[in-house]
């Protein structure tokens, strides 16, 4: 495994310790929303 698989890996690990991965999927759930992106890609799929 290379370094950068490395630290990947121990980043998304420390997220899930912290729930901080939960959080920041929330927020972004949250932004895609608010700035209309499921209803673009909804268009854009028909």
């Amino acid at each position: 495994m290379n370094r950068d698989a490395q630290n990947k890996a121990w980043i998304n690990q420390k997220l899930i310790e912290t729930g901080e991965r939960e959080l920041l999927k929330r927020l972004l759930r949250a932004k895609l929303i608010e700035w209309g992106w499921r209803g673009q890609q909804k268009a854009h799929c028909n």
